[in-house]
C-alpha cells in the first residue's frame, strides 16, 4: 500500500488565538522564521507524500500565495544579491504538488476530510492536522506509513496521556501487536471518566484507506454536532483491520498560545540564527524574576 498523497485539514476559525487569528490563518502564525504549515508540508514530504491537498476556507488565501512563486519579490532578492534568501523562498513554492480545496461549511474534521474524496481516489492516504507540530528524528508520518505498508491497513498515531487529558482527545480501545504497534479495535470522542477505553489517544496523524470516505459521507453529526472524524475512524475499525502507532515524537499543539510558544521557543533554540541568542536572553531574563 504506496502512500503518496496527504491531506491537511485547515479550515478552522482559529478561536483559540484570538484576536491574532481573526485576519491572519493559524497555519500562517510564524513559528521561528517560516509559518506553522510550513513545518507539517516538510514532515509530509520527508515521509514520502507526493501530492497534498489543504481543506481550506474563504479567509484562508494567504496559504495559497505562500506556496507560489512570487516574481516581484524574487527578482528583487536576486538583484540585491540575497542569494540565500531567494533560495528559500522558492523552496517554499517548491516542496510538494500542492492543491486546495475549500470547506465551504463549518461542519467538522470528518467533513473536513470527506472534501478530500475525489484528491485521494482509491489510494490510502496521510491525514495531518494542521494544529499539531512533531519534533522527531524519524517523521511521525513516516511512522504511520511504514505501519500500513507493513500490515495493509489504516495507521493512526497515538501516544498515552494523563487520565486527566484523555477526556480531551480520542480514547482507543486496544490491544499490543508488535514493538510499539496495536491493534485497534474501538474509540470515543472526548469521553467522560467512566467511558475512557484508555489512556491512549490519537493525536494528529493518520493514514486511512478510502473507506473512510462513504462512512464518514453517511455520518450523522457528533459531538458539538459536527460530522467527527472519530465516529468515522470508529466505524472503520469495526470494518476492517486498524493499527495504532505508539510514535516517537515531541508533539506541540500550536493552536493555543502555552503551545504556539513553548514550540516557538523549543525550535528557535535550535535554530543556528537565533539559538545562542535566545539562551543568552532568558539567562538574564531568569536573574531579573
Amino acid at each position: 500500500m504506496k502512500v503518496r498523497k496527504a491531506v491537511i485539514p485547515a479550515a478552522g476559525l482559529g478561536t483559540r488565538m484570538l484576536p491574532a487569528t481573526k485576519t491572519v490563518p493559524k497555519e500562517m502564525l510564524p513559528m521561528v522564521d517560516k509559518p506553522v504549515i510550513q513545518y507539517i508540508i516538510e514532515e509530509a514530504v520527508a515521509a514520502g507524500i507526493e501530492d497534498i491537498l489543504i481543506v481550506t476556507n474563504r479567509a484562508k488565501s494567504a496559504m495559497d500565495d505562500y506556496f507560489d512563486y512570487y516574481p516581484e519579490l524574487e527578482t528583487r532578492l536576486l538583484q540585491a544579491g540575497k542569494e540565500k534568501e531567494l533560495i528559500e523562498v522558492r523552496r517554499a513554492a517548491d516542496l510538494a504538488n500542492i492543491f486546495y480545496v475549500r470547506q465551504k461549511q463549518t461542519k467538522g474534521l470528518g467533513h473536513a476530510i470527506w472534501r478530500a474524496k475525489r484528491f485521494v481516489g482509491d489510494e490510502p492516504f496521510a491525514v495531518l492536522l494542521g494544529d499539531d507540530i512533531m519534533r522527531a528524528k524519524k517523521p511521525v508520518t513516516a511512522q504511520l506509513v511504514e505501519a500500513t505498508e507493513k500490515y495493509g491497513c489504516s495507521a493512526v498515531g497515538i501516544q498515552k496521556v494523563s487520565t486527566e487529558a484523555i477526556c480531551k482527545y480520542s480514547s482507543v480501545k486496544l490491544e499490543h501487536l508488535d514493538g510499539r504497534v496495536y491493534s485497534i479495535f474501538d474509540m470515543n470522542e472526548k469521553p467522560r471518566p467512566e467511558e475512557v477505553l484508555s489512556n491512549y489517544a490519537i493525536l494528529g496523524r493518520y493514514v486511512l484507506t478510502p473507506a473512510i470516505f462513504d462512512i464518514l459521507e453517511n455520518l450523522t453529526p457528533g459531538y458539538g454536532g459536527e460530522i467527527q472524524l472519530t465516529d468515522g475512524l470508529k466505524e472503520l475499525c469495526r470494518k476492517e483491520k486498524m493499527v495504532g502507532v505508539d510514535f516517537e515524537a515531541q508533539r506541540y499543539d500550536t493552536g493555543n498560545l502555552n503551545g504556539f510558544l513553548e514550540a516557538t521557543i523549543d525550535f528557535a533554540l535550535e535554530h543556528p540564527a537565533t539559538g545562542a541568542w535566545l539562551r543568552r536572553f532568558i539567562k538574564e531574563k531568569a536573574k531579573q524574576l
